[in-house]
């Protein structure tokens, strides 16, 4: 897969992308991962991408055409869609990181400021993205959030080839608790399930607790969901035993 990533200030994600498993992938060649800065684009000496909106108001607003310019230089060895990170855009989520992950290639338009002229967004901005309902100073953290989740998914990028398959959310559920050594930890033990050495009965166990904890902390996520029958029964299990400590 190929990513570019334009923006003002893109040295902020080369450097979380050159670590971890974006540089793991990046050394194996499962992802390329291009940076460039929109001053490169800019036509006066000043290397000028912004100005003051129209209609007056606070901050300065992107202009249309370093950015048209920078497409026009990426689009050059790649055709991909122009992925632009905004509050408004629609919502990212496992599903949707999937769907980017089957994609040959993303160009990433990280925003600034006020955010860019319209004119560019209806021009050349094929898909809006948000990483969630809030506002950050610029659109490199939401970039390097988006490239990371993408990345993960992408075959080979992991070190387990279970490992992308058993995080949270894939399932639709948050993640069951996790446990290394030691077995005891300041007088607190290991669910004793966990070292039995029983697989079906460590898979129950996993599966109860994530459905639990989906249950406690993010009930939205089994509104709607269809639940079978050995799900049923495991999530009541756990309720009534989190009921059995006096909890509501």
């Amino acid at each position: 897969m190929d990513i570019d990533v334009i923006g003002l200030f893109p040295e902020a994600v080369r450097g979380f992308c050159e670590c971890g498993i974006i540089g793991r992938a990046q050394e194996l060649g499962i992802v390329t991962v291009r940076f460039w800065n929109l001053r490169d684009f800019a036509h006066d000496k000043r290397r000028t991408v912004d100005d003051r909106p129209y209609g007056g108001g606070p901050g300065m607003v992107l202009m249309a055409e370093p950015i048209a310019r920078a497409l026009d230089t990426v689009r050059s060895g790649h055709d991909a869609p122009v992925l632009y990170l905004s509050p408004a855009g629609r919502v990212l989520n496992h599903a949707a990181v999937m769907e980017l992950a089957s994609r040959p290639g993303l160009i990433v338009l990280a925003g600034r400021y006020e955010g860019v002229d319209e004119r560019i967004m209806r021009a050349a901005v094929d898909e809006e993205w948000s990483i969630g309902d809030y506002v950050l100073s610029g659109g490199e953290v939401a970039a390097a959030v988006l490239i990371d989740a993408v990345v993960r998914q992408l075959p080979g990028a992991l070190g387990h080839e279970d490992s992308a398959r058993e995080d949270s959310f894939v399932g639709g559920l948050l993640d069951y608790p996790h446990y290394t050594r030691p077995e005891v930890w300041r007088d607190e033990r290991v669910p004793e399930v966990l070292v039995s050495g029983d697989h079906e009965r460590i898979r129950v166990w996993r599966l109860r607790e994530s459905l639990g904890r989906t249950w406690l902390r993010r009930p939205d996520l089994l509104e709607g969901r269809k639940l079978d029958a050995e799900q049923k029964r495991l999530l009541e299990e756990f309720k009534q035993e989190y009921r059995g400590y006096g909890y509501e």
